[in-house]
């Protein structure tokens, strides 16, 4: 039995962040950073059967084309993704009311829409990018037992050309689901190795006032190749989705509207747009 202290349930029964109970969420989930793009992607649907917000986590969940699906924010960054992969998978392959791990468990669906910067300067603004794997600069996944999920070689790889400070703790690359990747993938989808940041300013490579540790990073990432494979864009949350869903037993994907584009210095002349035409591909996808 699961300690109460460890699974915190709200007095109505549901996770104590996310507010919901299992008959709330689908099988097919679609995560956003932004609280606000939750209703832009739902206005899509046929009908929403379920909404509910606590904190920064806003959750719907109706029919598309036939398709059950959710859609959650997750705000901002590693560790908040740590809270929703646990409660998300908490509510389908744990007993609320008895706190017992179930004999048979459920694997999600789990896909991110996401907005992101470019690291090459061949994926423009406005295109999209999906992840095959996830580079984590963050640490946070490090808690977790993950070196039987973690592309070790590539990993010594990306440290070496780097010369990264192992002060900042270890980066791990952790692959897609290939079942969703199959089945997103198109001839306008980039693709490659999706960095996954533990902040947005020094972590990014962003100077305001304060110095970074290794200002030349962000230049040394943009030619790092790996058996054919180059890290296209760098976000801060993919890395620990790959991670927790392969040690949870879920499929997980992460697709990003390029927006900025660090190489050229550019960004996007109307953003909104690029993440709109994201979404209606996405959704289209799932419902095939």
């Amino acid at each position: 039995m699961i300690k109460s202290s460890e699974l915190i349930l709200n007095p109505d029964g549901s996770v104590y962040h996310l507010n919901l109970k299992p008959e709330h969420i689908a099988k097919d989930i679609i995560f956003v950073g932004d609280q606000n793009r939750v209703e832009k992607i739902t206005r899509f649907f046929d009908s929403i059967e379920f909404s509910i917000q606590k904190r920064e986590f806003k959750t719907e969940t109706g029919m598309f084309k036939g398709k059950r699906i959710t859609v959650m924010s997750t705000g901002i960054g590693p560790d908040n993704i740590d809270i929703v992969m646990n409660e998300v998978d908490a509510l389908v392959n744990i007993d609320l009311k008895t706190k017992m791990p179930k004999e048979n468990l459920t694997s999600l669906n789990i896909i991110r829409i996401g907005t992101s910067g470019s690291l090459q300067v061949d994926i423009p603004v406005d295109s999209f990018v999906m992840a095959k794997y996830g580079l984590g600069l963050d640490n946070m996944l490090r808690s977790y037992l993950i070196d039987e999920i973690s592309i070790v070689e590539m990993e010594n790889a990306f440290i070496k050309h780097t010369n990264w400070d192992l002060k900042k703790g270890r980066p791990y690359i952790i692959a897609c689901s290939e079942t969703l990747a199959k089945k997103m993938d198109s001839d306008k989808i980039h693709k490659g190795i999706t960095g996954t940041a533990g902040g947005f300013y020094g972590p990014q490579g962003r100077v305001l006032r304060l110095n970074i540790q290794d200002e030349k990073l962000n230049a040394k990432m943009d030619n790092f190749s790996f058996n054919g494979e180059r890290i296209t864009n760098l976000e801060m949350e993919t890395g620990a989705i790959f991670g927790l869903g392969k040690l949870l037993g879920h499929h997980c994907l992460s697709l990003n509207a390029i927006i900025a584009n660090r190489a050229s210095g550019t960004f996007s002349e109307d953003p909104y747009k690029a993440v709109d035409e994201l979404i209606a591909y996405a959704l289209d996808k799932i419902a095939e």
